[in-house]
């Protein structure tokens, strides 16, 4: 695996397949997220977002004047900042013993926009040098600045499991087990993350949408629809934590967190 870039004048849809998997890159997912609450108290909402899918070995990049669209820089994902998210996701997988050599990595999640980003998760598709998916490393950040891999190894069907470990709403603890289910990133995308407790669900959140490719046009497009998405994202979040804690919703303390090696 290589690092390169794929300057955004040159995209055209599309600019990368892959045989087995269908997958093209740089891709955007307009989409919609939903979070579904059932106990203490009731509370759903969704909004529409857009994401990019892209390949780690060929991460876009925008000339002047329009860099501020979009970036993806190794500071806003796992591992050592200074260095690249290619190698800080090979160097973790090989940490858990995966040899990715001759495989790709696309990452789903929000690119750096006016210099701001926030990614609720980001996801990373393993795969090997013959198209078989591998892992997926499901990388959680919450509002605190706090982020947590988890390595994942779907079945067939692309559900899976995973103790909760990472504090991400104020109003639940890290107590749980998340049952998850991640399609292939294909032309439509699904994500579900259902938060499993003491034999119920109390929280759901998930994501659907369809590809486009990442086109100049649609780039610019996607910014005027959605301006300074990474930040809608985030004032989101609050504004619907803000809403439950004045329906008197109880608040759990923040536990320290433990980073993870490599995950920093």
């Amino acid at each position: 695996m290589t690092r390169s870039v794929t300057p955004v004048s040159a995209l055209t849809p599309p600019t990368q397949g892959h045989p087995e998997s269908g997958i093209q890159t740089p891709a955007l997912y307009y989409a919609t997220v939903g979070h579904t609450r059932r106990y203490p108290i009731e509370n759903s909402f969704a909004y529409g977002v857009y994401m990019w899918l892209i390949d780690l070995d060929a991460i876009p990049t925008f000339p002047q004047p329009f860099s501020w669209m979009a970036r993806f820089e190794g500071r806003d994902h796992l591992g050592d900042p200074q260095r690249s998210i290619q190698d800080n996701v090979v160097a973790y997988l090989a940490e858990n013993d995966i040899d990715l050599t001759g495989g790709r990595v696309v990452m789903l999640a929000n690119a750096r926009v006016a210099g701001y980003v926030f990614n609720p998760i980001s996801v990373h598709w393993c795969y090997d040098r013959d198209g078989a998916l591998t892992v997926i490393l499901a990388e959680v950040h919450n509002t605190y600045g706090e982020r947590h891999v988890y390595l994942l190894r779907p079945d067939s069907s692309g559900r899976t499991q995973a103790d909760k470990e990472l504090y991400v709403s104020p109003f639940f603890d890290t107590v749980g087990q998340y049952a998850m289910r991640f399609s292939p990133p294909a032309e439509e995308l699904s994500v579900t993350m259902a938060l499993r407790k003491d034999g119920r669900t109390p929280f759901t959140a998930t994501l659907r949408g369809r590809r486009r490719p990442a086109t100049r046009g649609a780039v610019l497009r996607s910014a005027l629809r959605y301006p300074f998405m990474p930040l809608l994202v985030s004032a989101l979040i609050r504004y619907q934590g803000i809403k439950l804690w004045a329906r008197r919703l109880p608040v759990v303390p923040r536990p320290a967190h433990k980073p993870q090696k490599g995950v920093q």
